[in-house]
């Protein structure tokens, strides 16, 4: 079958060439070895190309984790189009809206989403195809033989990565094969991934960290991989006692849920060796909690986004103890600055932003030159994140941009409030927001979700926060049952400001 070759797909055929009976991956009753894996790929990609789909076609994905969703992602790397995943917690409008710019020639969706679909195809300007995601029931093996197209060296696109879009329209990031190469071999060292790794894949796929950080490098070892359709907590901890599993991934929010669950016992999670966060920031006292019930398990904490893959810095388990609130040094294919507006360097300690020179990095904003020309303003790219570097180069995270508080002129890192609140003993989960005053231009608000059983007062939670300047000191504390999150477990401040704005929640 014609097909233009492609790195990523390359790598997963490594693995089936050394080992094609190994299982690669398991989801629900089904298994796929190595081989059978590629042979799957490559009959999903006949079924696409009888569809229409060429080489550069764009193929929209909206659906939970499955193989099926593995297989099509393979399948499209296999003919060198470009994968579009599709956030499923998306209304009908925001989905049009990335069709509409993406225009992609099928959109693949499971049958939970088909309802979405149809409406977001029917309010799209080009024609899409809505077809459903499924595994391919029968398939040829794949003959290694005489595959003997020859792999290209210049970057291919290979995914549109679309932002979250919390303060415009969600851009897409056009991001490359040999870029996602080179960030899964910056996963593979500083992660030190093994093929031996029983890897346990629960949040989205969508998303780029589940997918680029953990599913596809662990392909590219030939490690097994077992994939869950959503993030169940007492799923998550009964399949890592049953499969034996190793390595695990997931944001704080989903760590600490794990710690809380009714059904945690520590030994549960005895075979697990590597656990790694992100996707947001980790409070430190959350890590000392994790530390102290799992003292085995060696964690890392990745920090980066999508636009670069996503990993751009990580801070190693033997890095923890002296700074566990950093997100460690930049990757093996990432270099990485502190800069002010005039992209000079700051002052060892300084705030200014994270800036990245890479690879891995997205090769444009896909129809937008005027962003793609702002994100590389200076040659560097512009994370939109505030950090201070110390003089053994680790990052420590501040606060995005556009989170950072002015409290009566004077600006308040969300992150630092957040720390001191978490030392509460009552406080489970804490998110910290600016609101608008007519006073402070942006008062400090706290939502706060307490442990189960716990209780606590604002006055208590106030007291904590004592020895903080007082236009750091929240002005409001929320309690509330839950914050709102997006699947992969990141917290939505935008949606938080929208709820805290209510006075009666106040």
């Amino acid at each position: 079958m014609a097909g233009e070759p492609n790195a990523i797909f390359r790598g997963v055929v490594r693995s089936a060439r050394r080992a094609p009976g190994a299982v690669a991956i398991r989801f629900v009753d089904r298994s796929w070895t190595y081989g059978q894996l590629v042979a799957a790929a490559v009959a999903f990609a006949d079924e696409l190309t009888r569809q229409g789909v060429h080489a550069g076609d764009r193929v929209a994905f909206l659906g939970r984790n499955s193989d099926a969703y593995a297989i099509g992602y393979l399948a499209v790397q296999y003919l060198g189009a470009i994968h579009v995943p599709i956030n499923f917690m998306l209304r009908e409008h925001e989905v049009a809206y990335i069709l509409n710019h993406s225009a992609p020639r099928l959109l693949l969706t499971d049958d939970e989403f088909s309802a979405v679909a149809q409406a977001a195809v029917a309010a799209t300007g080009p024609h899409v195809d809505c077809l459903p995601l499924r595994a391919p029931q029968s398939f040829q093996p794949f003959d290694f033989a005489e595959d003997q197209r020859e792999p290209t060296e210049l970057p291919r696109p290979a995914q549109i990565a679309y932002t979250s879009g919390t303060e415009s329209a969600p851009k897409g990031a056009l991001l490359s094969d040999q870029g996602l190469v080179h960030q899964y071999l910056s996963c593979i060292a500083v992660g030190e991934y093994l093929e031996s790794d029983v890897v346990v894949h629960a949040l989205p796929l969508y998303h780029c960290a589940q997918l680029h950080c953990f599913l596809i490098p662990s392909l590219f070892l030939g490690s097994e991989n077992i994939i869950l359709d959503r993030v169940d907590i007492g799923e998550v901890i009964e399949t890592i006692q049953t499969a034996g599993a190793t390595s695990f991934f997931a944001p704080p929010t989903v760590w600490i849920s794990i710690l809380g669950h009714p059904g945690f016992d520590p030994q549960k999670l005895s075979s697990l060796r590597k656990g790694y966060y992100g996707a947001s920031i980790m409070p430190t006292e959350v890590i000392h909690r994790m530390q102290e019930q799992l003292p085995w398990l060696r964690f890392w904490n990745y920090y980066g986004q999508s636009e670069i893959g996503p990993l751009a810095t990580a801070l190693r388990p033997e890095e923890h103890e002296e700074r566990p609130a950093s997100a460690g040094r930049p990757v093996l294919f990432v270099e990485t600055r502190v800069v002010d507006d005039d992209m000079h360097d700051v002052a060892q300690g300084a705030v200014g932003e994270i800036v990245h020179r890479s690879p891995q990095l997205l090769m444009r904003y896909y129809r937008d030159p005027e962003k793609t020309a702002a994100a590389f303003e200076g040659g560097w790219f512009h994370s939109g994140d505030l950090g201070v570097m110390d003089d053994k180069g680790y990052i420590t995270i501040v606060d995005r941009k556009k989170d950072m508080i002015n409290s009566g002129g004077e600006n308040v890192a969300s992150r630092e409030v957040e720390e001191a609140i978490y030392k509460h003993p009552a406080v489970d989960e804490v998110a910290v927001v600016g609101l608008p005053d007519a006073k402070w231009v942006e008062r400090v608000c706290a939502a706060v979700v307490l442990k189960t059983g716990s209780s606590a007062t604002s006055e208590d939670i106030l007291h904590v926060c004592k020895d903080m300047a007082p236009f750091k000191r929240p002005k409001d504390i929320a309690f509330v049952e839950s914050l709102p999150k997006n699947p992969s477990g990141k917290i939505l401040k935008r949606e938080l400001r929208l709820l805290l704005s209510d006075a009666a929640n106040i």
